[in-house]
């Protein structure tokens, strides 16, 4: 599992450069994409399903986004979007359409079904958490300050 966290953070770093991700920002970004994998590995090493697993996965790293973007005073999505790409289902893709192409109409209903709803699951995992921290965020500013 550590040889493929390795893979993830440096995946991500490939990503970065694709995405011209500041330089700065690399190391912070590569890791939320490596703690993603990591997660998403762990639970399904667990008998977790690749769904939820992706949804929690999609959660830690929009969390992780958020904290960082923090941290570095900078745009959540500059760590979010290279860090949710190692949990994309690109293999569940690929397999769908192999197997749409020979004419294996049961397993592309089988595989396309599982990678559509693992895509899902990262979407909502996304829009949950940002949702949340945005409704925190607004409450927290609502309530007053002790000033003396």
């Amino acid at each position: 599992m550590l040889i493929q966290c390795i893979c993830a953070f440096l995946s991500t770093v490939g990503y970065c450069f694709i995405f011209n991700i500041p330089r700065r920002h690399l190391i912070p970004a590569s890791f939320v994409g490596a703690a993603g994998w990591a997660l998403y590995q762990y639970l399904t090493a667990q008998g977790e399903s690749k769904i939820a697993a992706c949804f929690a996965a999609a959660c830690l790293v929009t969390a992780l986004a958020e904290l960082f973007s923090r941290i570095c005073k900078d745009a959540a999505i500059l760590f979010s979007i290279p860090g949710i790409l190692p949990i994309v289902p690109g293999a569940g893709m690929y397999n769908t359409m192999r197997a749409f192409l020979a004419r294996d109409l049961e397993q592309t209903a089988a595989v396309g079904y599982e990678t559509i709803l693992m895509a899902a699951s990262i979407a909502v995992g996304l829009l949950v958490v940002s949702s949340l921290l945005r409704i925190v965020t607004a409450v927290a500013s609502l309530v007053p300050t002790r000033t003396e």
